[in-house]
């Protein structure tokens, strides 16, 4: 057993190892900042800290075993914050899992992780409870609501029922022995095909993220943070990382409207926001307070593909703040990102590789692709994830050995190391910037030529017509497949079918080659489809209207 971590511990130039280090050390390092602010309500590091150590021998006094999985569903709250650490830090492995998620998704969540303990609210829990019978490896169900009672009757099939008062009255003492490389936590994934899929990170790879993204965005302890994106989101957990790395503030928001988003900026004095370019989309359509940008230091793109449009809109409402565009992929939390003084020069690029990461553009031969020659997007170093969990033929497909012949001194004398291939096609330009081309799994073969949805995509928004575009294909005979969109109309668009769809072909014929022009525009009245992190959901809306 190791003992718990103390002031003499950690130095503040010095980052820390394990991932429940990183609020360890901030509440060693600064004791009375804030470090959470919900509903107007502030917890000190010292606060949080002092939870994450009740609620980490609360879990280790219901018998939790080393390397079980604790899955957090809720909202974004104190206690999911607290639960998040403290599982790692009592040995266990994080699940955390999106609140947005229906009973029966939450479900296959807990069968394919066999979590041990769930940490979840009464309604939530009321919903899920038929489906728990078919979680055997459950044990322990933690409710977090305000006065949520102790022990009681169990639940089916035995499992215990305990309040959030109970587990936070554990008393601290020795937490087990961990490494870096050991399991942290497991982000749950819905990929292209298939039920979500479980990707292994380890405290190394959450720590080494921290770390990255701070440097480049350079946080500090004087920062705000809106985290708007779900916890159970690589990119949302990534805003407690970074700012308990550096001792800044997290300001916690469960928002219904962009509006939502918009007055906590204005509240809360926000220096940083990360969000998807669906919300994104959302934001630049409002008409801001004078307040919203007063103080905001940067906005940070993920998930997607930001729509220049958009992008330029932003920059308008928000002229002081420096633009971050970036890519990751959840195997590797983060691999690009444009540097502000580039976007003007390269709007459409996602950049270069982060700090202490390779990304490389290579052929399916393990070769490097020559300037502007599409290929396949490959990342080494200290991000890559551990793999899938318990899919090992998964992961031999996407976790395979770095080409030895790109490694210094060249690769024989060494152990093979395993990179992450994105399955992304990527084109490098001749200063080394990259640009995406689209997934390989999306792309769309018509008349012999390959398209990629997001380029098309780009044109439609840049039409100004559109406020949200999901391009895919449906098979055809002739052509193999037709390229089809669909459409939520902008405010400026006229609201009649015909001349809209007019309008928008004109433009589409100025900027793309025939084989790349939509043969069908489908216009909706509602927002497209979302996945549980926010950004459009192609398959879905595909799965949804015959198109697989």
């Amino acid at each position: 057993m190791r003992r718990m971590p103390q002031e003499s511990d950690f130095q503040r130039g010095i980052p820390p190892v394990l991932l429940h280090e990183l609020p360890a050390r901030a509440a060693a390092c600064w004791p009375d900042r804030t470090a959470l602010t919900v509903d107007g309500a502030h917890l000190s590091y010292a606060g949080l800290q002092s939870q994450i150590e009740c609620c980490a021998a609360g879990l280790l006094a219901l018998g939790l075993e080393r390397g079980a999985r604790v899955a957090v569903y809720l909202e974004k709250r104190v206690e999911a914050v607290v639960a998040s650490f403290a599982a790692p830090a009592a040995g266990g492995v994080l699940v955390p899992v999106n609140p947005l998620l229906k009973a029966g998704q939450v479900a296959h969540i807990l069968q394919d992780a066999e979590a041990q303990v769930l940490v979840t609210s009464a309604a939530r829990l009321a919903l899920l409870a038929p489906a728990l019978a078919d979680c055997p490896g459950l044990r322990h169900v933690v409710l977090c609501d305000e006065g949520a009672p102790g022990a009681s009757a169990p639940l089916a099939g035995g499992i215990a029922l305990h309040g959030w008062p109970e587990v936070l009255a554990g008393r601290p003492a020795g937490l087990p022995q961990a490494l870096d490389m050991d399991v942290a936590v497991i982000f749950y994934t819905s990929g292209s095909t298939g039920r979500p899929k479980g990707v292994v990170l380890s405290h190394r790879n959450l720590v080494s993220g921290a770390v990255s993204v701070a440097s480049y965005l350079h946080n500090h302890a004087d920062d705000t943070l809106l985290a708007v994106l779900p916890l159970s989101f690589d990119a949302g957990f990534s805003q407690l990382t970074t700012a308990f790395l550096v001792g800044a503030r997290v300001v916690l928001l469960n928002y219904l409207l962009p509006r939502d988003v918009l007055q906590a900026m204005v509240r809360e004095r926000v220096t940083g926001l990360t969000a998807v370019p669906p919300l994104y989309m959302q934001l630049a359509a409002q008409d801001w307070p004078a307040a919203a940008a007063q103080h905001l230091r940067y906005f940070a793109n993920t998930g997607g593909h930001m729509p220049r449009a958009t992008l330029q809109r932003l920059r308008s409402l928000a002229p002081t703040a420096a633009p971050y565009l970036m890519y990751g992929l959840t195997e590797a939390f983060r691999s690009t990102y444009l540097p502000p003084e580039e976007v003007d020069r390269r709007p459409d690029s996602i950049g270069r590789a982060i700090p202490n990461a390779q990304v490389c553009v290579l052929r399916d031969d393990g070769t490097e692709c020559a300037v502007d020659e599409p290929g396949e997007l490959v990342h080494r170093g200290a991000l890559v994830a551990l793999g899938y969990w318990r899919r090992p033929e998964e992961t031999a497909l996407r976790f395979r050995p770095w080409p030895p012949a790109l490694l210094a001194a060249g690769g024989g004398w060494a152990a093979p190391e395993l990179a992450v291939y994105s399955g992304d096609t990527v084109r490098r330009d001749a200063d080394g910037f990259l640009y995406f081309v689209g997934r390989r799994d999306e792309m769309i073969k018509t008349s012999g030529y390959r398209v990629s949805p997001t380029e098309v995509e780009e044109v439609l928004y840049a039409s100004g017509l559109v406020a949200e575009a999901l391009v895919y294909a449906r098979p055809d005979d002739a052509l193999g497949s037709v390229i089809c969109a669909a459409l939520l109309a902008s405010p400026r668009a006229s609201g009649h079918a015909g001349d809209d769809n007019a309008a928008l072909m004109a433009h589409c014929s100025k900027h793309l080659p025939a084989f790349m022009l939509p043969k069908m525009l489908q216009w909706v009245e509602q927002p497209l489809p979302r996945s549980p992190n926010g950004k459009l959901d192609r398959q879905r809306w595909m799965l949804e209207h015959g198109s697989i």
